[in-house]
């Protein structure tokens, strides 16, 4: 049985141990609620951009367009988006296994990695880490998508590359956060014409002005980038959504293992308070 010592000294360092994890609590509180609106607020405007430029390139399917076609390259351009700091549960963990769920081959797959965390994992698992822009997640900046955007649609249009996804975390309420692998190019007409319920019906072709590749050169990367972006904000919500509950749990579990400590301490102490008194009374009746 351990000693009164032992137990004070491990009592005390839970208590400590919990005052941290009240006050990461609270600073996640904080920032969870400037996120949460900043994802609340830019949530269907991302959204409805994302089906109407699906929407549009799914009808223009007969165009001879990387963007739409492909490039004929056999490696995927994935960028997968964590965070710099641990201590927030499955939350990073959890974008990791929606990477492996299709079963890529690893050689085949080119990171854009966002997050320490997520690289560091990945790196460990034998990913290829094309790139590591870990400092956007700090304050990402709409200037940030943008330049992450360029870097991956230069490589998909130099053949490095010849599809891009993007890996996330999709923040849907406090205490619900989803990670999604989404793809962004080249698009998939039939897979989005299912995925809006229209099955064999047919839709009419897209005309443009001017020209469809010129449209489409202008078109994309405001997409692309926009897509980026929202990702971005939703993952910083869903990072500190995670936190916050993490530390909550940490929280509540320190003040079970103190309440049990503090009985343990009790009990020792009592059962010495007893030992002397017994030794008291002996050594009286002795003398006696």
């Amino acid at each position: 049985m351990a000693s009164m010592r032992d137990i004070k000294r491990r009592r005390d360092s839970i208590e400590s141990t919990q005052q941290i994890t009240k006050a990461m609590k609270l600073v996640a509180t904080v920032k969870l609620q400037k996120a949460k609106t900043r994802a609340e607020e830019s949530k269907p405007y991302f959204h409805k951009l994302y089906e109407t430029v699906q929407s549009i390139l799914s009808r223009s399917g007969s165009l001879d367009h990387p963007y739409l076609t492909g490039n004929g390259s056999g490696k995927k351009g994935l960028l997968v988006v964590t965070s710099n700091r641990g201590l927030a549960g499955g939350y990073n963990n959890n974008v990791v296994k929606k990477i492996e769920e299709p079963g890529w081959n690893k050689e085949d797959l080119l990171i854009w990695g966002i997050g320490k965390k997520g690289i560091e994992t990945l790196t460990h698992r034998g990913y290829t880490i094309h790139d590591d822009d870990s400092d956007i997640m700090n304050d990402p900046l709409f200037s940030d998508a943008v330049a992450t955007g360029k870097k991956m649609l230069d490589a998909y249009m130099s053949g490095e590359i010849g599809e891009i996804y993007i890996a996330y975390t999709n923040f849907k309420n406090t205490v619900v956060h989803e990670p999604v692998l989404l793809k962004l190019l080249p698009v998939d007409p039939a897979a989005f014409a299912l995925e809006e319920g229209e099955g064999s019906k047919e839709s009419s072709p897209m005309n443009y002005e001017p020209e469809a590749e010129e449209a489409l050169d202008m078109l994309i990367p405001k997409y692309i980038n926009s897509i980026i972006y929202g990702a971005f904000i939703e993952a910083v919500a869903s990072e500190n959504g995670a936190r916050m509950q993490a530390m909550d749990s940490a929280t509540s579990n320190a003040q079970d293992m103190i309440a049990t400590l503090s009985l343990a301490y009790n009990r020792a102490r009592q059962g010495a308070i007893t030992q002397e008194l017994t030794e008291i009374i002996s050594g009286a009746e002795a003398l006696s």
